[in-house]
């Protein structure tokens, strides 16, 4: 354990060929709110060497000025990191800048991006716990026992808590849906990966690679045809493993947004559901009508005292002048 903490305070010292849009482009009612305590930048860490709102562990090491590095090109390595806090949001997107990148010419395992109950949990699925509960989204580049794909490969998986991710195969029989990206380890630009939930409607994977500023479609599943039903409580990760082979694996940052619907959306809308108004309670409505009643019954004693104290200066006035008499 002492090598790790060690190595981690010295790096702190230093598909589709149709570019994609956003899943709720040209939707104007459709605002987005920053998540703080789901984002990452540099340089991640407080000045207690700290994250506020994320853990990490394992093989991970951190340099402050350039990434969160989940493996080093080294074999037989683990690395993890995962929010303190679930993602109850009910519709979001997810942009991560990631980098793999090694000397070998042979290179591996992957990576993985999670969203599930579980956290925190080393295992051997690109290094976190295996029967999980949730969604996670494996980028694999090393290719197993997979015929007629390419890799890297990009895939979902949405577990049940009790079924086994498919390591023989490159996780073939659990696949929700996937992707192969040529060239995403090998990009000449920054590679990142967009993830976009809308609760009980659709699930959409972009990435960059290609060209800057140029999103390719991975994959879009929509419900009820497919289940993508993300537990209510998920916790955000990632993870990476190397075997005998190796490779560089990378966080730079993460960007976590809470995606919202200002409009009114009638019962056939497709876009994310408008934030229901909570119904005020019996007691707010007494409350309510008890302030402007009082606040009436103080005028009226007011203007009442004023009366009465003209009155009372009148009678006065009149007792006086006659008194002269």
């Amino acid at each position: 354990m002492l090598l790790p903490r060690l190595s981690t305070l010295l790096y702190l010292a230093g598909l589709a060929a149709v570019p994609a849009v956003n899943a709720y482009e040209g939707d104007e009612n459709v605002k987005s709110l920053p998540l703080r305590t789901h984002s990452l930048s540099s340089p991640y860490l407080d000045s207690d060497f700290q994250s506020r709102w994320f853990d990490f562990g394992g093989d991970t090491i951190i340099r402050a000025d350039q990434y969160i590095r989940l493996t080093s090109d080294r074999p037989s390595q683990q690395g993890w990191i995962f929010s303190r806090v679930p993602l109850t949001t009910t519709n979001w997107e997810i942009e991560v800048e990631f980098q793999i990148q090694g000397n070998g010419n042979l290179h591996g395992d992957g990576f993985a991006m999670w969203l599930t109950k579980q956290r925190a949990t080393q295992g051997p699925v690109f290094g976190s716990t295996d029967n999980f509960e949730g969604l996670g989204i494996f980028f694999d580049t090393y290719k197993n026992n997979r015929p007629g794909t390419s890799f890297p490969y990009v895939m979902a998986m949405m577990g049940d808590g009790q079924t086994s991710y498919d390591q023989a195969h490159d996780g073939k029989a659990n696949e929700l849906a996937g992707c192969s990206a040529r060239g995403l380890r090998t990009a000449s630009v920054p590679t990142k990966a967009r993830l976009t939930y809308f609760q009980d409607k659709s699930l959409t994977l972009d990435l960059q690679y290609k060209s800057e500023g140029t999103w390719t479609n991975c994959f879009t599943v929509t419900a009820p045809e497919t289940n993508i039903a993300i537990p209510s409580v998920a916790y955000l990760g990632f993870s990476a493993e190397t075997g005998e082979l190796s490779d560089n694996h990378d966080i730079i940052s993460v960007k976590a947004q809470n995606l919202y619907n200002t409009g009114r959306s009638g019962s056939d809308s497709k876009g994310p559901a408008r934030p229901v108004e909570r119904p005020r309670s019996k007691f707010s409505k007494q409350k309510k009508e008890g302030s402007w009643g009082w606040f009436l019954f103080k005028v009226f004693f007011f203007l009442a005292a004023v009366a009465g104290a003209y009155v009372g200066w009148t009678v006065y006035r009149s007792k006086t002048r006659y008194s002269r008499f």
